[in-house]
C-alpha cells in the first residue's frame, strides 16, 4: 500500500507466473543498461504503441521481430532473470 504500483500487481515469487515481485520491479528501476535503452525515442514510441493497444498479443509478436525491441525484452529479462552461473562461459 501506498507505493508506486498497484498492489495487485506485486506479489510474492513463485505465486503469479506474469507478475514481478516489488524487489524485481526495482531491479528494472535501478539499471542504467535499461534507462541507457529507454532513451531511444524509436523504442518509447514502440512501447507507447504496445501500453495503447488493443491486441497487444499480436503487436507483440509482431515487434519480437525488431531487433531493437528485443534488446529491450533481452535486457528485461536478464535483470529480473540473470543466467545462472553455471551456463556462463569463463572469459
Amino acid at each position: 500500500a501506498g507505493g508506486p504500483w498497484p498492489v495487485e500487481d506485486v506479489v510474492p515469487d513463485g505465486e503469479e507466473q506474469d507478475r514481478l515481485p516489488l524487489r524485481k520491479l526495482r531491479l528494472l528501476g535501478n539499471s542504467e543498461e535499461l534507462r541507457g535503452l529507454l532513451l531511444n525515442p524509436h523504442l518509447r514510441q514502440l512501447l507507447l504503441t504496445v501500453d495503447q493497444a488493443e491486441d497487444k498479443s499480436s503487436l507483440m509478436k509482431k515487434y519480437m521481430q525488431e531487433p531493437l525491441f528485443v534488446e529491450f525484452a533481452d535486457c528485461c529479462l536478464r535483470i529480473v532473470e540473470p543466467p545462472e552461473k553455471e551456463n556462463i562461459l569463463p572469459e
